[in-house]
């Protein structure tokens, strides 16, 4: 992927995934660890770790799948299947980009709500919270920053939604104080496929750029579940997928939630 990620976002990411009890930990792990002793920088260390996060319901699909190179840059990964050499472009469909600057700055104000509780006492504090918030808050403003901070710090306190909390729930977590968005599925929320197609054509145009060492170049777009802003309950006008021309040998999109899979090319 090659959109700009926050810190707050990329350590959301990570925490968020070790949280999936479908996470398929042990090739997980040992990928992790061949980034970490990678000479990436610190933030592109954490990139590709969520990358190949976002890669974990792909890997249900296809357990053969082996990852050789996890620091290339186009494609984003080089790995072997089938005695072939594959690479594998990964990118994010965003289903609503008006959300992403709010989910941006929410994911900064649970960071620093997760931070006074941990100096507080994490032994005590420690777990993993789902928050809703009420419908007339504003996340990009200052002022408004502090008190949602505040309200969230005294609502887990207290275990009682307090100020600009509406509900809060609490799930078991063995090390550290871990604040969330509260799953809410709409059923009326369609990912429209014209934005698949986009994003297909807008790769489509950085193919003859990529490695052509590979036998196969395969390109995955994936619907981030665990992000407000790329949520959906189904594609709208999945036939259109179909009529898709590209040079990638094949196609895929995938939600991580359930793992649900489309072969598009």
């Amino acid at each position: 992927m090659k959109k700009a990620f926050s810190d707050e976002d990329l350590i959301k990411n990570l925490s968020l995934y070790y949280l999936n009890r479908h996470l398929k930990k042990k090739p997980i792990e040992k990928y992790h660890r061949k980034i970490d002793e990678s000479s990436l920088h610190d933030r592109e260390k954490y990139k590709k770790k969520s990358e190949i996060l976002l890669l974990n319901s792909f890997m249900h699909h296809f357990p053969d799948v082996q990852f050789e190179n996890f620091i290339c840059e186009s494609p984003d990964f080089i790995a072997k299947f089938n005695e072939k050499k594959i690479g594998i472009e990964l990118t994010e469909v965003i289903n609503h980009l008006e959300m992403k600057k709010d989910e941006s700055n929410l994911n900064k104000i649970f960071r620093q709500a997760e931070i006074l509780l941990e100096e507080e006492d994490t032994t005590k504090y420690r777990g993993v919270y789902f928050l809703e918030f009420n419908s007339t808050i504003k996340f990009d403003s200052l002022e408004d920053q502090q008190d949602i901070i505040l309200s969230i710090y005294r609502s887990i306190k207290k275990n009682k939604p307090r100020g600009y909390v509406k509900s809060i729930r609490k799930s078991f977590h063995r090390r550290n104080v871990f604040i969330t968005h509260e799953y809410n599925m709409n059923l009326f929320d369609e990912l429209c496929s014209e934005k698949i197609v986009e994003l297909i054509e807008k790769k489509n145009e950085k193919f003859p750029y990529y490695d052509t060492s590979v036998d196969e170049c395969w390109l995955v777009i994936v619907s981030d579940m665990n992000s407000i802003a790329s949520r959906y309950t189904f594609i709208q006008n999945k036939e259109h997928l179909k009529e898709v021309k590209s040079p990638f040998d094949k196609i895929f999109h995938l939600e991580n939630l359930f793992g649900n899979i489309t072969s598009i090319k």
